[in-house]
């Protein structure tokens, strides 16, 4: 793994938060190991193609995964659907490097919600209601009752034994002044 890379992806995520005005989303997780990603999507027209504009996300787990989604979201720009779709967890992952086996599951999870948003853009046009994609089976567990949409959608309120709250990252601490030596 490329720890410089994964530590500057780390500390200055690009495209991070929600997009007001996406024309897809897709969400991949697990409501009971916390691990959430989801995507948004926004589409332009480019030389007669329509292409991926920009992307954002949102992550709930592990720093690699915050890495993973922050590079994938630069990578697919300028992409068509089609082309995004083709991409890899290892394509998207791999401006960090090789993940270490721990570790795969982000790559697959950011993935998983790429592809759920494309697949979501679709099913809208159908007419459908977009799935909100279970977790990838990177671990075995049994089927869940609660979708990830279910724990988003009650932000803020008391869920069983759990309150999901959402919070913007605190400011960086200043700096204290150093003490005169005596």
């Amino acid at each position: 793994m490329n720890e410089d890379a994964l530590q500057q992806a780390i500390a200055n995520p690009q495209n991070l938060g929600e997009m007001k005005d996406a024309d897809a989303v897709g969400t991949v997780g697990s409501p009971d190991c916390g691990d959430m990603v989801r995507m948004w999507i926004k589409y332009k027209e480019k030389d007669g193609k329509k292409v991926i504009d920009k992307a954002s996300f949102q992550s709930f787990g592990c720093q690699t995964a915050i890495a993973v989604a922050s590079m994938a979201t630069q990578l697919i720009k300028g992409k068509t659907r089609e082309e995004a779709l083709d991409m890899s967890a290892s394509e998207l992952s791999a401006p960090l490097g090789p993940l270490p086996p721990m570790k795969i599951h982000c790559g697959q999870m950011v993935e998983g919600a790429l592809k759920a948003a494309l697949d979501a853009e679709n099913a809208e046009r159908a007419g459908a209601t977009p799935p909100v994609k279970p977790d990838l089976d990177v671990t075995p567990q049994p089927p869940q009752a609660a979708t990830l949409h279910d724990a988003l959608a009650n932000a803020g309120k008391q869920v069983g034994k759990i309150k999901i709250v959402m919070q913007p990252p605190a400011p960086a601490p200043a700096s204290a002044p150093a003490s005169p030596q005596s």
